[in-house]
């Protein structure tokens, strides 16, 4: 059996899986409290942890974390929204505190990881995998494992830059196409600012609203910008809200675009989406985003690629961890075929 540990920016999940398919035998949850940083999570893992070692026969742990790490050394390079992880050597903290061989890895490449062996992406023999929530971030599997787990960085989607006057580090396909850049999209079509450094990235400029969607938004927020959401967004473009429907094309136009240098370049068999704004669905994200995909793909790929929905939903992380920790070290980045 084999523990996969989630540390994320909010979420913390462990579950004890077998590592040959999807399923895991139990789950254990945390709420994190950002304030408590570093420190506070490794308390969480702790008590989390011994549950299940005294339930299960654990034999490697694998970990997905939110954030850049370095695999060979097993240490976290750094995390963007809580304290106190820079430089951490997260292998070596667990192997002291549970006795176990562990494996790091970021969070998104072990999403793709799980997609891909036991999800929407089995079968496949190249999966790209995106999610597509608070940030956007990107994982490729060739062959069962995880291109460039060796690597400072592989697939990562969301830092690509939309276009030659992207020349600013912060101009992100993640600025635009993540729920927090949707939703900054949606403030500044609402509040009236100055246009955008983001603005002359996007396909035909910054997206108008009439008086009647403003109305519309402003209502459902209560008047209030910053408590905007993607729901209220989404739930506005599936009332007629042709500006919502606007701001959210807009940010599916470029991860489209982003979507299909990647597939110019790699050719995946199956392009496999996940994360919180995929769940607006098809009418409001997978159809316009497929479509902005062939219009920006090289033309002799069209027929041959496929865009799908993920599969094993909130949990993906620790399925992905799971896989991780029941590979064998120098299987990680190519063919498992005893899995």
């Amino acid at each position: 059996m084999f523990l996969g540990i989630e540390i994320g920016g909010t979420k913390l999940q462990l579950g004890v899986g077998g590592g040959r398919q999807a399923g895991l035998d139990a789950v254990e949850r945390r709420r994190i409290i950002p304030s408590d940083g570093a420190h506070g999570i490794l308390q969480q893992i702790t008590e989390a942890a011994r549950h299940l070692l005294q339930r299960f026969p654990i034999g490697r742990v694998g970990i997905g974390f939110g954030g850049p790490v370095d695999t060979n050394s097993g240490r976290v390079i750094t995390s963007h929204q809580i304290d106190g992880w820079t430089g951490f050597d997260m292998a070596d903290w667990v192997r002291e505190q549970f006795d176990l061989p562990a494996m790091l890895g970021n969070d998104c490449d072990c999403a793709a990881l799980a997609e891909a062996r036991y999800g929407a992406g089995r079968g496949h023999s190249t999966v790209f995998y995106v999610t597509v929530g608070t940030g956007v971030g990107g994982g490729l599997v060739i062959d069962g494992g995880i291109h460039g787990i060796n690597r400072p960085s592989a697939a990562e989607i969301g830092h690509l830059r939309p276009g030659l006057f992207a020349d600013d580090a912060q101009l992100t396909v993640e600025s635009l196409a993540s729920g927090w850049g949707i939703t900054n999209t949606a403030r500044a079509c609402l509040e009236g600012h100055l246009e955008r450094l983001q603005d002359r990235l996007l396909h035909g400029g910054r997206p108008r609203l009439s008086e009647s969607d403003r109305y519309d938004l402003m209502a459902r927020c209560l008047g209030d910008p910053q408590s905007l959401t993607v729901v209220m967004i989404g739930q506005a473009a599936n009332d007629g809200n042709e500006g919502a429907k606007a701001v959210l094309g807009s940010a599916t136009d470029v991860l489209g675009w982003a979507i299909a240098q990647v597939m110019t370049i790699v050719c995946p068999d199956i392009v496999v989406i996940g994360g919180g704004v995929s769940l607006l669905g098809n009418d409001l994200f997978f159809y316009p985003l497929g479509q902005a995909i062939r219009r920006y793909l090289f033309p002799p790929l069209n027929d041959n690629w496929q865009l799908t929905a993920a599969e094993l939903g909130e949990e993906v992380v620790v399925h992905g961890a799971v896989a991780l920790a029941a590979s064998e070290r120098q299987d990680v980045g190519q063919s498992s075929e005893h899995l």
